[in-house]
């Protein structure tokens, strides 16, 4: 029997929402979740990170301190990892930590995601491997997604062809092909326009279920002025952020006849359809699409999804024993393994970059 290979991935997305840690063992063939745990962002800590979204005043010591309010947070979770596995830290090989992106241009060349990951390593006592998108950006590529290769992985069929989904703020797809190199891509907002409308409106982090926009009709004018945004149009490879996507964009484009639920109605179209859209025209005819990140669990949105990409099979990654919530943090745990190994973490194919390279900075505990 292997001995286990233990990693750590943490990771906080788009969404604002909070932590997802997992703790896993990588020596089977495909990863076993050990423990996974979730810690959600204090309000005055997701207020900070939504104003370092846009320049202002001394936003480079906000930063800073941000960065090191959030790492608090992901040292929490990696201790209660270990807790609730009884893992001692000098059996962890590596933590993976994404950070959290505030800023996104490959366009220029750089990618900003706030972390110390010095100090994780210093309150965790173990390596740390950080900052993972710049090295594909130094290579010409987007530097994300960085998941597909993943996906590749762990969801790989060689006989089906799947999609995979991710849907968190932002929605990216994994084109899985037999017999093919794996393709990916972002594909538009995922929950960061449905979060922020819901939040802006009723005070809510989300809609559970999608019951608010359930409540409402899609304003046909509207969704047709939200489709209109050039990112649809792009061809892969691509990627976008909230720099593309946010409210103030959503409240350009209202006439302010629409109904909230209308509103949130027509955001949940535009999810949907985004994403079914994309994997018609780049993706082909997949026999199963699996659906991940905080979107799987708005039953709403999967619903319509599967309305759209029918006769495809339209599932969670939790068909195939693999959690929604877990996904990414899953795959930042793998990107850290792939750092140890010197073996490259991303696809140019799906980026954009001029080859495979080896990603992320290591800090050894």
């Amino acid at each position: 029997m292997s001995s286990p290979e233990l990693f750590i991935g943490l990771m906080s997305g788009t969404s604002l929402d909070g932590v997802d840690g997992v703790l896993a063992d990588f020596s089977p063939v495909r990863p076993r979740l050990i423990a996974h745990h979730y810690l959600p962002f204090p309000p005055e800590l997701r207020t900070r990170l939504l104003e370092l979204h846009a320049p202002g005043d001394g936003e480079l010591h906000r930063a800073a301190l941000t960065a090191n309010q959030l790492v608090q947070l992901y040292a929490a979770v990696v201790r209660e990892l270990r807790r609730v596995a009884a893992v001692a830290r000098e059996s962890v090989l590596a933590i993976g930590c994404h950070g959290q992106t505030v800023r996104h241009n490959p366009a220029a060349g750089y990618t900003i995601q706030l972390n110390n990951p010095a100090l994780l390593a210093e309150l965790s006592g173990i390596t740390v491997v950080a900052d993972f998108r710049s090295r594909d950006i130094a290579a010409g590529g987007q530097g994300a997604p960085l998941v597909p290769a993943f996906h590749h992985f762990v969801f790989h069929d060689s006989e089906l062809h799947r999609v995979v989904l991710n849907i968190g703020g932002i929605a990216n797809v994994t084109d899985l092909r037999p017999g093919q190199p794996p393709r990916g891509f972002d594909c538009g907002p995922g929950n960061v326009l449905l979060d922020a409308w819901i939040g802006a409106r009723q005070g809510k982090p989300f809609d559970h279920d999608g019951a608010w926009a359930e409540r409402g009709s899609p304003a046909p004018a509207l969704l047709a002025r939200l489709r209109r945004h050039s990112f649809f149009d792009l061809e892969p490879p691509k990627s976008c952020g909230r720099e593309q996507f946010n409210l103030q964009w959503l409240e350009q484009e209202l006439s302010g006849h629409e109904s909230a639920a209308d509103v949130q109605a027509t955001l949940l179209e535009l999810t949907a359809a985004s994403a079914a859209n994309a994997i018609t025209r780049w993706c082909g005819k997949p026999v199963e699409v699996l659906v991940c990140g905080g979107g799987a669990r708005n039953r709403a949105l999967v619903r319509r999804l599967a309305e759209l990409l029918h006769p495809a099979r339209v599932l969670t990654t939790e068909a195939l024993g693999v959690d929604v919530n877990v996904v990414e943090a899953l795959a930042f745990a793998w990107l850290a393994r792939q750092a140890l190994r010197r073996e490259p973490g991303n696809l140019p194919a799906v980026t954009g970059a001029r080859g495979l390279r080896v990603l992320g900075a290591i800090y050894p505990a």
